[in-house]
């Protein structure tokens, strides 16, 4: 099966380029002010992170989004305050949260991927590449705030999981619906020429 071409790569080159650079650190940024756009929840705040990382993957491709994803993480890292609540620094990526933190990475990725294998057009198909990537999440999230605290892991299941899940289906419709409509734009841009 041949990779299909993510919303961006259409739009844009597909090397690596200035355009790709500027872009990344554009998302970023996006994604950081996601992470300022929070409901107030303990030990793991629910934010609109995950919707910015599901469109950034949608739309950019496994390379490009967990590339992204992990110039954010060095941001937050050097200790730009790009995290939940203007958190930053080292120490955010080996707390409570760092499950989390560390899976963006890898969500973003898959949620590129899945795109690149057939998940690119059509809502429902671009839900299921925003969900799936999403809950499994929950796997590195879960695990990783079992162990920095001293939950049980059911407890941290309760806690880092449970409370989530309908805010995850909603954020992964919104962003399939968003980038769905951005396909839909550029079919009717091209019919009018």
């Amino acid at each position: 099966m041949t990779p299909e071409t993510p919303l961006i790569r259409t739009l844009i080159a597909s090397k690596l380029d200035m355009k790709n650079v500027a872009l990344a650190f554009v998302a970023s940024a996006v994604i950081a002010i996601a992470a300022q756009i929070s409901v107030p929840m303990f030990p793991v705040p629910m934010t609109l992170q995950t919707l910015a990382i599901s469109v950034i993957g949608l739309t950019f491709g496994a390379r490009l989004a967990g590339a992204t994803l992990l110039l954010y993480l060095a941001e937050g890292a050097i200790g730009l305050p790009v995290f939940a609540n203007g958190g930053a620094g080292m120490v955010k990526l080996f707390g409570p949260t760092s499950g989390f933190l560390w899976g963006f990475a890898g969500m973003a990725f898959l949620t590129g991927w899945l795109v690149e294998r057939g998940f690119s057009r059509g809502a429902f198909r671009l839900f299921l590449a925003a969900l799936i990537p999403a809950a499994l999440l929950y796997v590195p999230g879960v695990l990783g705030l079992w162990a920095a605290t001293p939950l049980e892991l059911s407890e941290a299941f309760k806690v880092g999981a449970l409370p989530f899940f309908v805010g995850d289906i909603v954020k992964s419709v919104i962003a399939a619906m968003a980038v769905a409509g951005g396909w839909s734009l550029l079919k009717n841009r091209k019919n009018a020429k």
